[in-house]
């Protein structure tokens, strides 16, 4: 695609010379900036660029709104593996549908092939830049904490676990509110706990500072992971610097295996006790020894928040910025803007009195023509791409609904949890006591047949009518240690049918929202190929247009009598759409 240097109209590749002011066309450096993905989202310009993908500043054609299209690099386009985690990074955070999870807009490819994904623009920093130079106070990192813990619960509650949690990539938005406003990003190597897709052998993707010991081991993937990097970001927070210290990432891997972390307040004594105690919990190297969930995080996070005064942000259902705003319509600009053309055109035709030859005048009918079916274009495009936002906004609302109804049993099923850790706890002590009453039995037995053997059943020695009365008191404390163990095994086993039940209705509430997401995707699939057509063809009539208005202008231009409308054609270009 090629550019205008003056009035920055862009034109195909193929054109040579502006219209407006005949100067010679450049090619526009970078091929997507001008560019128009999915029907819907023009390319601005270029936001930022990575390892993997450059981050784009891009604004819906038809609606009021502006994002952010992540491109992946053209060198990486070829991986599959690698296009398989871009893909998975999209449609698990387009899941979730939580306020602290940033959301996708659309995903697919372009023209040459390469995965995108459009995403809601922010505007903040990264964690990460937050705490670069000192820790934050705790009526700014609370709350903080608390958001983040919740955008986790939510993608646990739906079985995603991210596995690359870090400070850069929690992004911090400041409200309209004042508020600070939690977005968890890039969920590039998530992987769903039902995703029954390989792993290759040997494969460690992640963050060495915030790996934890079962992941480097390659145990268990499953939501502790995620748990045990908050415990590592929860600390840097706190203080200010990682639990551990390390010159290359190896020595990383093996502290996170081996060593025990300091606690908070040794390194910062304004750090509570209880958030000391809930980052030493998170970051216990026995996954079922840290927290039961996130739930169960995000819980005595808000304890520790009233408890010092800090604040508890709003929950996502009783909170307004968790709701899409509806949007504006734009005003159409290429037909507003080719109409005023028109307008200048026929002025130049009336100036020139007769002056040119009829070509010109055969040339602007051409041209009143063809916009007026881009005119038509747009108006259908228009009133698909209405249709397709009222699909996406149906969608939306779904994840939302399926979210907090997630979330309700999310928070029951913790607290199912909890009570059966507790259980347990109460099992294995009942269990070891009663083990103890055995073996102490076995010691009284012993001395019952020691006196048996002594007194030869000849005589009724005083020492064996003791150790039968001996061992009659320990079989009854036997009974009872018992009867302990039975009632705890009991209760243990109701708190499992508990959590049982309630992650079987968690399973099916994931279950239809998977069926949801399959109705909006064939609904949006129908409609987004109407509106690629659509797309396509309006970009030919301006095409079309580009080359008419070209040969009008051509044998006009060297009229002097005729410069100010050429002027006038400039200043309208160069003004603000």
């Amino acid at each position: 695609m090629k550019a205008c240097p003056q009035c920055h109209i862009r034109y195909p590749q193929d054109a040579v010379y502006c219209f407006l002011d005949g100067a010679t066309l450049a090619a526009i450096q970078d091929p997507l900036i001008g560019t128009t993905l999915a029907g819907r989202y023009l390319v601005e310009g270029v936001i930022g660029e990575g390892g993997m993908a450059t981050v784009y500043r891009a604004r819906h054609k038809v609606f009021d709104r502006k994002c952010a299209v992540k491109v992946m690099n053209a060198a990486m386009a070829s991986d599959e593996t690698v296009r398989e985690r871009f893909r998975r990074e999209a449609k698990a955070a387009q899941s979730l549908g939580h306020p602290n999870v940033i959301e996708i807009f659309e995903q697919g490819e372009t023209e040459a092939g390469t995965p995108y994904m459009v995403m809601e623009l922010l505007d903040g920093r990264t964690l990460a830049e937050l705490v670069e130079r000192e820790a934050l106070p705790l009526s700014r990192a609370v709350p903080l904490m608390i958001q983040i813990a919740r955008g986790i619960a939510r993608a646990h509650d739906l079985g995603v676990v991210h596995r690359d949690l870090k400070p850069e990539n929690v992004f911090v938005v400041i409200r309209p509110d004042g508020d600070e406003l939690v977005k968890i990003l890039d969920f590039g190597i998530a992987r769903s706990r039902t995703d029954s897709r390989p792993t290759s052998a040997g494969e460690l993707f992640g963050t060495p500072q915030y790996l934890a010991p079962e992941r480097i081991s390659g145990g268990e993937t499953g939501p502790s992971v995620d748990l045990y990097a908050l415990g590592v970001i929860f600390f840097e927070i706190a203080t200010g610097q990682l639990p551990f210290d390390a010159k290359d990432p190896t020595t990383f891997l093996v502290k996170h295996m081996k060593e025990r972390p300091p606690h908070a307040r040794d390194l910062r004594s304004t750090v509570p006790e209880a958030l000391d105690a809930l980052i030493d919990g998170l970051l216990e190297k026995e996954p079922r020894a840290r927290p039961v969930d996130a739930h169960r995080v995000e819980h005595d996070l808000v304890e520790l928040a009233r408890s010092v005064g800090a604040r508890v942000p709003r929950e996502p259902e009783s909170d307004p910025a968790s709701s899409q705003q509806p949007l504006r319509m734009r005003p159409t600009v290429g037909v507003r803007e080719w109409e005023k053309r028109l307008d200048v055109f026929e002025q130049m035709l009336e100036r020139d009195g007769g002056g040119a030859s009829r070509e010109p005048r055969r040339t602007l009918d051409d041209l009143k023509k063809r916009v007026g079916e881009l005119s038509e274009l747009q108006a259908a495009s228009e009133a698909q791409q209405q249709k397709l936002e009222d699909i996406d906004a149906r969608g939306r609302d779904g994840r939302q609904r399926f979210g907090f109804a997630v979330d309700a049993l999310g928070l029951d099923a913790s607290r199912a949890r909890d009570e059966l850790r507790a259980a347990k706890s109460e099992l294995e002590a009942a269990a070891a006591e009663a083990r103890g009453g055995a073996e102490a039995f076995l010691r009284a037995h012993a001395e019952v047949t020691h006196w048996e053997g002594r007194s030869g059943f000849q005589e009724p020695v005083p020492q064996l009518a003791r150790a039968y009365r001996d061992a009659a008191d320990v079989v009854d404390a036997w009974a009872v240690r018992r009867k302990r163990e039975h009632a705890a095994t009991r209760a243990a086993e109701d708190k499992e049918r508990s959590v049982t039940d309630l992650d079987y209705q968690i399973a099916e509430l994931r279950a239809a929202l998977k069926k949801h997401e399959g109705r909006v995707d064939e609904d949006r699939a129908a409609s987004h190929a109407r509106i690629l057509e659509q797309s396509a063809r309006a970009e030919e009539v301006e095409t079309v247009l580009l080359q008419l208005a070209t040969r009008f202008c051509a044998p006009l231009r060297a009229r002097p009598e005729l410069g100010a409308f050429f002027q006038l054609l400039e200043s309208e270009a160069s003004a603000p759409g």
